[in-house]
């Protein structure tokens, strides 16, 4: 469906407060226009580049800081955290995370963005994985956006241990399912009163 400009910039905004992730190139699908146009819509309406939009999110929902490892020793970037609950962090797959033979993402990048975002999603200064259950389900390949989303689904204070769940997503279809058993301290983060 062809619409006016008008019509295309307003859904144009509506579309990036729904997804801020979208990229140019999956909006110049959407209106079936050029990413140029997109480009130019979006200096029109004063809406940044996708990598600003990201930051911008990222700003706006770290509420606590991550204890458990250097923000930048995670794999991927987080966008949103809420420590001992979830997180969630974005990967863009690059032609060196790729093997050249077929182009298919090596999946031990996938296994580190989810590995590392169950480490920084833990309230603790000392997050360490002992055990871990993976399933990959569909070859990732460059270029692709993965989005991992981190759940706390329980704990075990007797043992000090934190279970998450991260599911790794391409554009809506799962990728990577990762269940972690991870060991904290018992030091003031580690410790939660009300944990079940």
């Amino acid at each position: 469906m062809k619409y006016s400009k008008k019509e295309r910039q307003r859904l144009l905004k509506q579309t990036i407060e729904d997804n801020p992730f979208v990229t140019d190139d999956q909006l110049a699908s959407k209106f079936i226009v050029s990413v140029q146009t997109i480009r130019l819509d979006r200096m029109e309406l004063s809406i940044p580049e996708l990598r600003e939009r990201i930051k911008d999110v990222a700003a706006h929902n770290f509420e606590n800081e991550v204890k458990s490892l250097p923000i930048d020793e995670i794999i991927g970037e987080i966008i949103d955290i809420d420590l001992d609950e979830r997180a969630l962090s974005i990967f863009d797959v690059k032609e060196e995370h790729v093997f050249q033979r077929n182009g298919i993402a090596r999946g031990h990048h996938l296994f580190a963005q989810a590995n590392s975002l169950a480490v920084a999603v833990i309230d603790d200064d000392l997050a360490l994985t002992v055990k871990s259950e993976l399933l990959y389900t569909r070859p990732v390949h460059a270029e692709d956006r993965v989005i991992a989303k981190a759940i706390v689904t329980g704990k075990d204070d007797a043992r000090d241990r934190t279970f998450v769940e991260v599911t790794s997503t391409v554009e809506g279809s799962t990728v990577f399912v990762g269940k972690f058993e991870m060991y904290r301290t018992k030091g003031k983060g580690g410790k939660n009163e009300n944990s079940n």
